[in-house]
């Protein structure tokens, strides 16, 4: 080998080297933090959505309140695959098997929790507030899926898990500025939606009010307050109704007493604003109406109730007697072979087949999991309000539906 060969070698290998080391800077530059691989390679994608059940290991828990009521769990995938995109304020549907007073055989029991992040390529995060039994009524078990979740889901445990969905979610495509109403554990559909605007409109307006009763109970507090102050966009009104006696006004606490209009009123700027709302009946009912009685458009105002509540724009009256049906009409059981006669009023179609001893699988009992889809052989169901859940033709949702005729049910 002659030195001008030997040369050209060493000149190639050295090239070679620095080409690559410019490549490896410019993957690193355009790698979201601590991931490795690019960036189109590492966001999530709005096309892996998933049918049926995915399991996902968890892989943290975290508190997020002092009392530790409110726990959080990291959901990463166990297949390790990458995870759909989702939309800001939807939520993830568990399948749990859970094992009640001392039951040898565990039961199975879906339930909705809302997205309590913005979306990330590795995992998701779902914050979950025990609930125990009523203060009126400790006789009463606590809350069976909450409950099983702070006390026996443990990191490394797998969990089944359907993809993201629900049609609560913050309009992407606006930029009108957003006030985000939370009320106790209603608050993790607004941190999602938070850090969204934060990530994706950081010029957008958004206006987040916060009620709870005292600091005890007040989740994410370190996380907003930092947002708050680092982000000039984003105005924190936190509201404690019960405040303890360490709990400081104007440092832990804005307001004292509960998120009502009149506070809205004082608080916000003249002009347009789109409202999301997520809290207990009480509040929903209380503040929805009179948003709208404000002259806020239906169009900008969008809620998630949670526990029981009757909830209704102006406009979405109930259902009239054509809708559904205010006569006696035969509700048939095809595979329970009963025909049993439904009155008007059994509430819906959910408790009226449990009130007669119809086994049927259910699950949030609000129109969002899906657990009680039930094909109609015939006859057709009313709803008061459009359910959460996408129903394909054909079916109905016992928890939320009503019979318009008389009906025959594959239940």
């Amino acid at each position: 080998m002659t030195a001008s060969t030997l040369l050209f070698y060493i000149a190639a290998a050295l090239l070679g080297q620095l080409a690559i080391g410019v490549l490896v800077a410019l993957l690193k530059r355009r790698s979201p933090a601590g991931s490795a691989l690019p960036a189109a390679i590492a966001q999530p994608r709005p096309d892996l959505a998933w049918s049926g059940l995915r399991t996902f290991k968890v892989v943290r828990r975290a508190y997020e309140d002092p009392a530790q009521t409110q726990c959080s769990f990291y959901l990463a995938p166990e297949d390790a695959a990458p995870l759909p995109d989702f939309k800001p304020g939807q939520y993830l549907t568990f399948s749990l098997s859970v094992a009640c007073d001392g039951d040898a055989t565990p039961q199975k029991v879906t339930r909705c929790y809302s997205l309590s992040d913005g979306p990330v390529p590795a995992h998701y995060r779902v914050t979950i507030k025990r609930v125990p039994s009523p203060a009126s009524n400790p006789a009463l078990p606590p809350g069976v899926s909450s409950n099983y979740f702070h006390d026996q889901v443990q990191v490394g445990d797998t969990l089944q898990v359907r993809a993201p969905s629900g049609h609560f979610y913050i309009d992407a495509k606006s930029q009108t500025p957003a006030v985000l109403i939370a009320g106790g554990i209603g608050i993790t559909p607004m941190m999602s939606m938070l850090r969204w605007c934060l990530q994706h409109q950081p010029e957008r307006l958004v206006h987040v009010f916060y009620g709870l009763r005292n600091g005890s109970e007040h989740a994410y507090k370190q996380v907003l307050e930092s947002i708050a102050a680092e982000a000039k966009q984003v105005q924190l009104h936190v509201v404690y109704s019960r405040p303890l006696a360490t709990d400081r006004l104007e440092t832990d606490f804005q307001h004292e007493g509960h998120v009502d209009i009149n506070l809205l009123k004082q608080q916000l700027p003249h002009g347009a604003h789109q409202f999301y709302l997520c809290g207990p009946g009480a509040m929903m009912e209380s503040l929805v109406p009179a948003l709208s009685q404000w002259g806020v458009p239906n169009d900008d105002i969008h809620f998630e109730a949670f526990g029981p509540a009757s909830v209704r724009l102006p406009g979405q009256a109930p259902a009239s007697k054509e809708e559904s049906s205010a006569q006696p009409v035969e509700i048939h059981f095809t595979r329970s072979g009963r025909t049993v006669q439904w009155t008007g009023g059994e509430g819906n179609l959910l408790d009226f087949a449990e009130m007669h001893g119809i086994a049927v699988e259910s699950g949030c009992r609000s129109g969002s999991c899906g657990s009680c889809v039930t094909p109609i052989v015939s006859g057709a169901v009313h709803y008061d309000a459009q359910p959460d859940f996408e129903l394909e033709s054909g079916q109905c949702l016992l928890c939320v539906g009503k019979p318009a005729s008389a009906l025959s049910l594959e239940a």
